[in-house]
């Protein structure tokens, strides 16, 4: 194998896919990239067994062939070198030769019979989606996946695709998040998957905020595939049965609390200072239009603020975990913020006030 490429050319591909490459590896060969050069470009393949990334790098082949080499290695090589630099990459018996300018480099390899590949998925159901909307569904609901849950299933999202919407769903069991965007999808039924955490959040990073590209997508029974511009993205599935969410969703708090998002949002962040690191505590006051915020630490320090608010409803106070609020505050993108409560002992629904697409449940604190 001996190939030339530009250092901005493989830099980038390497960036996309070194997210999924662990620094601790109980197999040594999962700590490399397969890089196999063929046809006037570099394919370059990173896998954790769970989840695998794939994309394509142009290149100057003078010799193809494939070799699995150490992936930070030569991320922080590509990185090292200044702007505008050229590699030429070669391969004997024992090493990779990495050249650049006055600079070489030689690493270890190895042979690309060794590479763990993930099994070809058979896909039962294929359609595509607009980039941007798919990030904002993320976006909107990944900060609430379990981690580390013995509950396996909630350490993922919960995709539901059914004939005109795509849903996203997670939950700790302490919140929830629901988001959902209209789309017309070749189905006949509902269908859902879940997907774990860490391919979640490598999703989340490769997708643009805006884009317009579409990603299409096939599910499999066991495996769902991503397919963006230049890269192939296909992560396991976890089997499990997700909780029914839909039971979760408050139907009946007629409490309802309208205020300026930021200026809740600040509000709590200012009393989240003084909340318990253990629990993060704050308690909501709702009477005459004045919404209370109250924070106590074991220090016996207090936090203490009120903002004007449009409230119906009953005098109420309750307790949520102030980060579990900030975190639905901070995905919100409406400049006001509805809050239907029912009573201290009931989970909040929080909302946009003119976006009914995406529902967030809180489980309420005893302060």
């Amino acid at each position: 194998m001996q190939f030339s490429t530009q250092r901005s050319d493989l830099l980038t591909a390497l960036q996309s896919v070194i997210g999924v490459v662990e620094r601790k590896q109980t197999m040594p060969i999962l700590s490399s990239v397969l890089i196999d050069a063929h046809d006037e470009h570099l394919v370059i393949t990173a896998t954790d067994l769970e989840l695998e990334l794939v994309t394509r790098c142009p290149a100057e082949i003078a010799s193809p062939g494939a070799a699995a080499v150490p992936a930070r290695k030569l991320f922080d090589i590509c990185r090292g070198l200044h702007e505008g630099a050229e590699l030429t990459v070669d391969l004997d018996e024992q090493q990779v030769r990495v050249r650049s300018g006055r600079a070489r480099f030689l690493l270890s390899y190895m042979p690309k019979d060794n590479w763990p590949k993930i099994e070809d998925i058979e896909s039962e159901t294929q359609f595509e989606i607009s980039e941007g909307v798919l990030k904002q569904l993320l976006h909107k609901t990944a900060f609430a996946m379990a981690v580390q849950d013995v509950r396996f299933y909630l350490n993922g999202l919960l995709f539901v695709f059914g004939p005109q919407l795509i849903r996203c769903v997670a939950t700790d069991g302490h919140r929830l998040a629901l988001s959902e965007a209209a789309a017309q999808l070749p189905l006949t039924q509902t269908t859902q998957a879940i997907v774990p955490r860490k391919a979640v959040n490598e999703l989340t990073r490769l997708l643009a905020d805006d884009g317009d590209n579409q990603v299409s997508l096939q599910l499999a029974r066991n495996h769902m595939r991503f397919e963006l511009p230049g890269l192939q993205f296909t992560s396991k599935l976890i089997d499990g049965r997700f909780p029914d969410y839909e039971r979760v969703i408050p139907q009946d708090n007629n409490n309802c609390l309208t205020a300026d998002r930021e200026a809740v949002r600040q509000a709590l962040s200012r009393a989240a200072i003084l909340s318990s690191e253990k629990i993060g505590g704050v308690q909501l006051s709702l009477q005459d239009n004045v919404l209370g915020i109250r924070a106590q630490n074991a220090d016996r320090e207090v936090a203490e603020d009120e903002i004007s608010v449009a409230y119906e409803g009953d005098q109420l106070a309750i307790g949520f975990n102030v980060h579990y609020l900030l975190d639905v505050l901070s995905v919100l993108s409406g400049e006001k913020v509805v809050f239907h409560l029912a009573d201290e002992n009931s989970s909040g629904l929080i909302q946009d006030s003119d976006n009914a697409d995406s529902r967030f449940v809180v489980m309420p604190m005893r302060l």
